[in-house]
């Protein structure tokens, strides 16, 4: 048993996954609300079963995975995300005709894909996490099959991601094919030894990197993220926002400052401009939206340029930036997509329109403090703790010679806060419209209440211990 240790967390997935999936086929509707709850108690257990051998155990099953730090903090954010994500949806499909019950359970195997490619060291478990992570996607981005947005969304995001794959694919087999191996450490040393004068290495180093940029939805290779957003069900957008979000920018961080490290003057030219043309491209595309998740949907762009600043440092102090930026994002975007869950009219439909959003000052005083707080937090503006990830990943760029990319980004902060700030203009500046109508959710609201915090100045607290956990689980990977 002492084998499974190390995969334990993966382990209560898999089973709690397979059991579960078995009682919303036989229990339909009115296991809903059993498949929920026991979805959330899973991915508890599965946070909690990180604590021991699975963040240290090294490399396990012949170097296909391995248990360290740096996995770990990735599994735990993703696995609270995917919780938050299960309970942001309780009662949003509670008047469909379509069964509810297999949505926890997709999301349980999509947090599972997740947890396999934070902790790949082999391009075979690679790939098999996140297909696996994709194939649940695609289901959650369609679940509303007698909604046409939702519909039209699932077959974009499986064509696109089905295009992707086949790159991904076609790079990987072209490292196999040029080194002999599908392990990191084999391909770091394929590396070391030819240096990127092997054009083979180097079209396969393009094509890998190009599949993982569509993951993390970074410019040239983010078409599908506002129409996905904005078609599939609210809760299923706030998931895809968060923690298949950060397990793509933590294997591409992974695949580069490990297997690709002696290579990293080649791969670094295609993270700055990925990282500058997101930060840009999310900050200017977003101007004209008028639908709310298709700006959030921007916004993710935006700030997924950002951890690729951190990542080109190519540094431990990098790699460290870029887990404390994902930390503190995720929990300002769960944070905006809950209010966005609370946005309904008087007969309880969802609205997705900014302009509904007018005075909403005067008739939710507490729930426009909320939003304006997540969106000063997303744009970076002091004192707000989303000030302070941006600042680290800038820093990491100056330590390693990158000041022109620092600069450039921090010009991308301040175009970017034009459209956060133009949000909050709306709901304390123009004339009241229709009230939202009382969302009773309190344990919703407790989250709205709790993110909202953690992201205001009393954040700053977290910097030490955060910060300190950070840098160990970055430091694991060099």
């Amino acid at each position: 048993m002492n084998q499974f240790a190390p995969i334990l967390p993966e382990l209560i997935l898999t089973v709690s996954g397979i059991v579960l999936m078995m009682v919303a086929a036989w229990g339909g509707r009115r296991s809903g609300g059993f498949t929920s709850w026991a979805s959330v108690a899973v991915l508890v257990a599965a946070t909690f079963a990180l604590i021991g051998a699975p963040s240290h155990a090294g490399g396990v099953f012949g170097g296909l995975i391995t248990a360290d730090l740096f996995g770990s903090f990735g599994k735990a954010i993703i696995f609270i995300a995917s919780a938050v994500a299960i309970i942001a949806a309780y009662g949003w499909f509670e008047r469909d005709t379509e069964h509810s019950a297999e949505y926890s359970v997709l999301i349980l195997f999509s947090a599972l894909g997740g947890a396999v490619m934070v902790s790949a060291t082999s391009l075979v478990t690679l790939y098999v996490g996140l297909e696996l992570q994709s194939l649940a996607s695609y289901v959650l981005a369609s679940y509303r099959r007698t909604d046409e947005r939702s519909a039209e969304a699932g077959l974009k995001y499986f064509v696109l991601g089905a295009l992707a794959s086949g790159i991904l694919l076609y790079g990987i087999s072209l490292l196999y094919g040029f080194t002999g191996t599908m392990n990191f450490n084999g391909i770091a040393a394929a590396f070391a030894r030819d240096g990127t004068s092997s054009l083979g290495l180097l079209f396969g180093l393009v094509f890998v990197l190009a599949g993982v940029a569509f993951k993390v939805s970074a410019v040239p290779f983010h078409m599908w993220t506002p129409d996905v957003y904005e078609g599939a069900p609210t809760p299923v957008t706030a998931f895809f926002a968060s923690a298949p979000k950060v397990a793509a920018v933590l294997l591409g961080t992974r695949v580069c400052l490990d297997a690709l490290a002696p290579a990293t003057d080649a791969w670094r030219q295609i993270v700055i401009f990925a990282a500058l043309a997101s930060i840009f491209l999310g900050a200017v595309a977003a101007f004209g939206q008028t639908n709310i998740k298709r700006l959030l949907a921007y916004s993710s762009i935006n700030n997924v340029g950002f951890a690729l600043v951190g990542l080109a440092a190519g540094t431990p102090q990098g790699a460290s930036s870029v887990l404390f930026y994902m930390a503190v994002y995720v929990v300002m975007t769960l944070g905006a997509f809950l209010c966005v869950l609370w946005m309904r009219d008087e007969n309880g439909d969802p609205i997705e329109d900014i302009a509904s959003l007018s005075g909403l000052s005067q008739t939710r005083p507490a729930f426009a403090a909320a939003f304006a707080i997540f969106m000063f937090s997303l744009a970076g503006i002091p004192p707000l703790f989303g000030f302070w990830p941006k600042l680290l990943v800038f820093q990491a760029a100056v330590s390693s010679g990158l000041v022109a990319l620092a600069v450039a980004a921090i010009v991308g902060t301040v175009v970017g806060a034009y459209y956060y700030l133009r949000i909050i203009k709306v709901m304390y500046m123009d004339e009241a419209g229709k009230p939202f109508s009382r969302v009773t959710q309190p344990i919703q609201g407790a989250l709205i209440f709790l993110a909202a915090i953690a992201v205001s100045p009393l954040g700053y607290l977290l910097i030490g211990p955060l910060g300190a956990i950070t840098d160990r689980a970055a430091g694991s990977i060099f």
